[in-house]
This record gives structure tokens, C-alpha cells and sequence, in this order.
């Protein structure tokens, strides 16, 4: 199997926002599953997590698969709890986080999430065999004979982590949680997203709303759009979408960055991208 497809589950920043007006773009948190023939990648852990594993649990088989975070805030951690294939003791995850070192390590991370008063049950109700991996970011994590993940460090209060993945010539650049506009870390970006198929990047905020967002580690379509354009990359995505931003907020935004070079897309729960 050669497919390398990018399905979005999860797409909104901050915080979910399931309703009426956002029903077209989608209000869950970040999740993207990522298939790279039969391998499984799935990108951060948000409440788009949740219906990804209803539906792998529905399909059948064993589970052997990588979950990828870009960090451990909420908004991207909050459907792990409520992952199905967690509770069943058939199958295996590696699950992974570049932002956390030397200060804390994932495992007790995910044991405090998921602790009273908190949350009534721990990690240790999960059956799959799951394992913590801590790195650094900048490492490459998974380096196959087809398959390659690298990661890159983010511009985002306590760290994020970016990822790039790589498939039998094609390739994903995952950006997301990241303040544009700091020239020397730009430039790091545009050659980690050199010559992508494909850009998604953390496009949280309007020119009108960044300003007063200074530090909270997001970015704009503008922002990310000029790091794909430098990049060379084939395809550039909106992600990460504001919560306050409804669908018509959201298809005036894609049509200012069609306009600007066409073909942008926005990611779309549900969606799903061969490349």
C-alpha cells in the first residue's frame, strides 16, 4: 500500500465549539489521522480524537499506531481520555511529546490530567499497551526504510512541537500553536517546510485580532501563508480556527487567502487530502 492520506478530525483551537454556526467547518479540537500506506499517525489528541477512535474501533483489527502531540494543552490533549482503543487491551500506540523536557515527562503528565480531582479514573485504566516516549524537539522520531518524521520546536507559550512527514516522496509539514513574525525562527520553518505537498499551519487569529494576542503563541493565514510561499510548498492550509470564528467568519477568511494565491485550502472536519 503506497496511499498517504490526511484526514481532519479536529481542527479548532482553544477549546470546542460544536453548534449551529460552526457546523460546516467543525467545532472539535485538534486531531489529524494521518495514513502512510498502513501505517497510522495520528496528529495531536484534542476532542476530534474521540470519533477517530469510535470509528477505528468500528473498522476492526489490531491498532499498531503513533500519536504525535505538538504539546499538552488542553484544547490538544482533552480526547484522550475518551480514546476507545485506549481500553482494549489488543492494541499498541506509541504516544509522543517534544515540548515537555527537562521540566516534566509525559507519562506523569497524562497521570495528572487524568487524576482527581480532575478526572475519576487514571492511565492505569487503560488495557492497550501504550508507550510514553519523551524527545526533544528537532529529532527526527521515526526514521523508516519509507517514512520519515521529523519535528521542529514551535513559538508557543511552554513549547510546541512541529512535524514533518515524509512518504515515499510526498510530504506533510503539521504547524500548528506557532507566533509568526520572529525572523530567525521563520527562517527555520521555511527550510523544514521546504518543497511540502502540504503546509497546515496554526491560523488562529486575523490581521485586525494579533495584535492584541502578542504572546499567546498563535499566528495568521498571512503569516503562514508568506512561510508556504518561501517554503515552495504545493498546498498551504488554514488550522487551528478560532472559536469565535463561525463559518461565514471562516469562508471570508479562506476567500482573502484564495485570492492572495489559489488553491488554499481550510481544513474542514471530515475532510480528507490524498497526496
Amino acid at each position: 500500500m503506497s496511499d498517504f492520506t490526511i484526514r481532519f478530525w479536529g481542527v479548532r483551537g482553544s477549546l470546542p465549539c460544536p453548534g449551529p454556526a460552526t457546523k460546516r467547518y467543525g467545532g472539535n479540537t485538534p486531531c489529524v489521522e494521518v495514513r502512510c500506506g498502513g501505517r497510522l499517525l495520528i496528529l495531536d489528541g484534542g476532542t476530534g480524537l474521540r470519533e477517530l477512535g469510535d470509528a477505528l474501533v468500528q473498522d476492526g483489527g489490531i491498532i499498531d499506531a503513533d500519536l504525535l502531540l505538538t504539546h499538552c494543552h488542553y484544547d490538544h490533549v482533552i480526547g484522550i481520555p475518551f480514546f476507545a482503543p485506549f481500553f482494549l487491551p489488543q492494541h499498541r500506540f506509541r504516544m509522543w511529546a517534544g515540548n515537555l523536557l527537562p521540566d516534566f515527562q509525559l507519562k506523569p503528565v497524562m497521570q495528572a490530567m487524568m487524576s482527581e480531582p480532575l478526572f475519576p479514573i487514571g492511565i492505569d485504566s487503560f488495557k492497550a499497551h501504550i508507550d510514553y516516549r519523551d524527545f526533544r524537539a528537532g529529532e527526527t522520531v521515526i526514521q523508516d526504510s519509507d517514512l520519515t518524521v521529523r519535528t521542529i520546536m514551535l513559538d508557543h507559550p511552554g513549547g510546541a512541537t512541529g512535524y514533518r512527514i515524509d512518504y515515499r516522496g510526498r510530504s506533510v509539514a503539521y504547524l500548528t500553536d506557532n507566533e509568526g513574525r520572529r525572523e530567525d525562527h521563520d527562517k527555520a520553518l521555511v527550510a523544514f517546510s521546504k518543497g511540502a505537498d502540504l503546509v497546515i499551519y496554526d491560523t488562529t487569529y486575523t490581521e485586525a485580532e494579533i495584535d492584541e494576542k502578542k504572546g499567546w503563541g498563535h499566528s495568521t493565514w498571512q503569516d503562514g501563508m508568506r512561510l508556504a510561499v518561501a517554503a515552495g510548498a504545493k498546498t498551504f492550509c488554514l488550522f487551528h480556527h478560532a472559536p469565535e470564528h463561525d463559518d461565514a467568519a471562516m469562508d471570508a477568511l479562506l476567500a482573502e487567502a484564495r485570492s492572495a494565491r489559489p488553491g488554499t485550502i481550510a481544513a474542514i472536519e471530515g475532510e480528507i487530502i490524498r497526496l
